[in-house]
């Protein structure tokens, strides 16, 4: 059995590595003494992916949107019943998210983890799909889609995607559409679940106060294929530089206006350490331009224009990247108005060095704090691992991180040409 071992001394941790022979690595970050453990099994596979061509093969395969989201609700129903009661008997809380680029199956557990790890690996590895369960099926997630469709901050998200992108995927719903999932059927689900949930398209990831070793014997044990295989080639649409629309106005039943704003950056394609470093810098910027120790928040907030919702985050990956900003507002417009009036005014001033290490170590430190959290570990090191990364190469990004790489960084990211704004009236 291939194990490897790395220590990380400066903050006491120790990760624990598996290699399957079929190309499946399996991770455990042990910790000693906590009482809730955490398992994640995850599959590089989201919704943007609704083309692509299967190793070995020649041709593209095009699926409908939703897809993806469709197989994770399908893989909890098996032929002796459902997997979420069968969790519920064990005494753990199992759960699953789609997202545009993975798709992860967890639970959380204080005892009996052997017990669910197996149920973990065993069901995600064996889909009971059949006809009359599809047809079924895409009644609840049309109701689960009219359901997003009404809610307002969903809505202004999208929206706001929607503005940046005229062809990519990540602008359309996770769900799908209702039109799109009505031509999903089995045999789709299982053409797209035989290519993406090959164990060297997945990842295992374990925190908490478990027998690594143990862990490593179930996976050895229970993994089905055996074999690596060739890469998934992955099909993009060309997606132009510029803007789709500069704004997006929607009226749904809400009391205040709901706004999103944002950056499309298009610096896209970074892997490892580089990606790791993009997303580090943009977001040190954002804390730095519109944190809530910024003057621009400040005035913001004693205008009566944002609230506590405010809230801004940062996103990239394999084909897209962007910022996104924005909470409740009686005023959208003016908040955009003076938002760019303030970056004007940067642009002219330049960025302030003290602000910035000030605000790498306060980042640094919150970072650091998220090692008591298993649930925030396994996520943080599921969205590295599919980047090229492992959550521990954070540390070396912090660590080197420059007011002259940010300041490359604010340049290219917060061009006003590719601002755009989405607005929820009532």
């Amino acid at each position: 059995m291939k194990t490897e071992s790395y220590s990380y001394e400066h903050i006491g941790e120790t990760m624990h590595v598996y290699s399957h022979s079929s190309g499946l690595k399996t991770y455990v970050i042990p910790k000693k003494g906590y009482l809730k453990k955490y398992a994640t099994f995850g599959t590089y596979y989201g919704s943007i992916n609704s083309e692509f061509i299967i190793p070995g093969e020649d041709s593209p395969v095009k699926v409908p949107d939703g897809i993806a989201h469709f197989l994770e609700h399908k893989l909890f129903e098996q032929k002796d019943g459902s997997i979420m009661d069968k969790f519920s008997a064990l005494g753990a809380r199992p759960n699953a998210y789609t997202g545009s680029n993975q798709t992860v199956y967890l639970f959380s557990c204080t005892d009996r983890f052997h017990e669910n790890f197996q149920l973990l690996l065993d069901f995600v590895q064996n889909p009971y799909i059949t006809d009359e369960s599809v047809e079924k099926e895409k009644d609840i997630i049309e109701q689960e889609i009219r359901m997003y469709e009404d809610d307002p901050g969903w809505r202004s998200y999208f929206n706001l995607l929607g503005a940046f992108y005229s062809r990519n995927p990540v602008r359309i719903d996770i769900a799908g559409t209702v039109e799109s999932i009505r031509q999903i059927n089995r045999e789709m689900l299982m053409k797209c679940y035989d290519t993406f949930y090959h164990p060297s398209n997945m990842v295992i990831m374990v925190v908490g106060d478990v027998d690594y070793q143990k862990v490593f014997e179930q996976v050895e044990q229970s993994i089905r294929h055996k074999e690596s295989r060739g890469e998934i080639k992955r099909i993009f649409p060309e997606e132009p530089e510029s803007l789709n629309k500069k704004y997006v106005e929607q009226k749904l039943a809400v009391s205040v206006p709901l706004f999103k704003m944002g950056f499309k950056d298009n610096r896209t394609g970074l892997k490892g350490a580089e990606a790791l470093m993009q997303e580090v810098g943009v977001k040190i910027l954002l804390e730095m331009i519109m944190g809530r120790s910024s003057s621009l928040y400040t005035r913001l907030y004693e205008e009566g224009l944002i609230n506590n919702t405010f809230a801004f985050s940062f996103t990239n990956e394999e084909n897209y990247a962007f910022s996104a900003f924005g909470g409740e507002s009686p005023d959208p417009e003016k908040v955009r108005d003076i938002f760019v009036e303030s970056m004007e005014e940067l642009y002219r001033s330049g960025l302030d060095e003290k602000t910035f290490e000030r605000i790498r170590k306060s980042s640094t430190g919150k970072f650091i704090r998220q090692w008591n959290s298993v649930e925030r570990i396994c996520d943080s090191f599921i969205n590295a691992y599919f980047k090229g990364a492992t959550i521990f190469d954070y540390f070396d990004v912090y660590d080197k991180i420059t007011f002259e790489y940010v300041n490359e960084l604010f340049s290219g990211h917060f061009n006003l040409d590719n601002l755009a704004l989405s607005v929820i009236k009532p």
